[in-house]
């Protein structure tokens, strides 16, 4: 009787084992509370967006020749009209300085005619004035005023000559310049291609060659950024946004947009996008910045300042979350109502209550309705 009992302990003992090694153990999920407070409604470029100096220009000289002078170097700042690279031009300024020296003489020369013709007009006066007294023959009178009136016109000839003199200087420096690349504004010499005495020519027509300066505007900056065209819709000019830069991790610039592209891009067959650009609110950021830093750019469109609102992981499908019970240690699924939503947080209108718990690792392998669980590891 003994050996019996102890035979049918054994078994119960061995089948209870069985019962614990065997059975489903719970799963460890990651929960978070549902929590009240401010919510917003967010759009956020799909690729990394560029940040863009205001102006940049990339500038060549519009003739070709050897470079005489390149008083700049890769990196130097330069003020508006300051001077970047001169081509060899000695016969143009000789030019230019034959040109000031004979409108000098056309001046002189205009100055003696006229002087000329206004002593031969007093004189044909007086000419005039005894031909009236009959004292002198009609003759007289007559040869005074021809030659008056010619010493007249040649006063005119020679002030248009003048004139001319002065147009040749305007075509002489025009020329000179051409051979000087002058800094259209404030920034930063970012690329220089050609070497002192190197020669350097302009691009033909259709065929593009590198600019002999490259000049970035390192004084105001913005971010231009590819939007989703079904989230390009709902963005507007002058919204809020929140810039990210990989260079400054966890540091947000706060600025607004300040255009859209009237035009969707199809670089990607099935990611077409529209370009919207960012401009910095706060102008002292510039001075951090660096044009041609990676941007992430999100675009404020709704704000509710007291909301319900779960981690944006834990919705399935948009409308279903696994709600964790404690008392039960199970989960279970709930249809939810949401609201507002960003890439982090999504806003609960209907189905939850605040305080309530939330899985969201809703990827977890055996995951269902009903499951046993207990939470643990990853997030609090």
């Amino acid at each position: 009787m003994m050996r019996w009992l102890a035979l049918f302990i054994l078994a119960g003992a061995v089948a209870v084992l069985v019962w614990v090694k065997t059975r489903p153990q719970p799963l460890e999920i990651i929960i978070q509370p549902v929590v009240r407070g401010k919510v917003e409604q967010t759009v956020a470029n799909t690729r990394a967006g560029t940040v863009e100096a205001c102006r940049r220009a990339k500038l060549s000289p519009s003739i070709g020749g050897q470079i005489g002078r390149l008083p700049i170097r890769e990196g130097d700042h330069v003020e508006t009209g300051d001077l970047l690279l001169e081509i060899w031009n000695e016969d143009l300024a000789a030019q230019l300085k034959l040109a000031e020296l004979e409108e000098q003489s056309a001046r002189a020369q205009a100055a003696a005619t006229c002087l000329s013709a206004a002593e031969a007009e007093r004189q044909a006066r007086r000419t005039q004035q005894l031909r009236d007294r009959e004292v002198v023959p009609e003759e007289d009178a007559d040869r005074a005023l021809t030659q008056a009136g010619a010493l007249r016109a040649q006063c005119e000839a020679a002030r248009a000559g003048v004139t001319m003199s002065a147009a040749r200087i305007d075509v002489a420096r025009a020329g000179l310049s051409r051979t000087r690349l002058i800094a259209p504004f404030a920034g930063v010499v970012a690329k220089i291609e050609g070497e002192l005495n190197e020669y350097v020519t302009p691009s033909p027509v259709g065929v593009q060659t590198p600019p002999a300066v490259d000049l970035i505007e390192d004084n105001c900056f913005y971010v231009t950024a590819p939007i989703d065209e079904v989230d390009a819709a709902a963005v507007r000019v002058g919204m809020t946004a929140r810039i990210t830069l990989d260079a400054f991790k966890g540091r947000q610039f706060v600025g607004k947009v300040r255009r859209i592209a009237p035009y969707v891009l199809d670089v990607e067959k099935q990611a077409r996008t529209v370009d919207v650009e960012a401009s910095f609110v706060d102008k002292g950021d510039f001075k951090d910045l660096l044009a041609g830093y990676s941007a992430d750019v999100e675009i404020i469109l709704a704000t509710k300042a007291e909301g319900l609102y779960i981690p944006t992981e834990a919705l399935i499908d948009g409308k279903r979350v696994y709600l964790y019970s404690p008392e039960k240690k199970t989960v279970h699924t709930v249809e939810v109502t949401t609201g507002l939503a960003n890439w982090a947080v999504t806003e609960i209108v209907a189905g939850l209550a605040e305080g309530q718990q939330v899985v969201v690792n809703v990827d977890k392998p055996g995951l269902a309705d009903g499951a046993a669980a207990v939470p643990g590891g990853g997030r609090p």
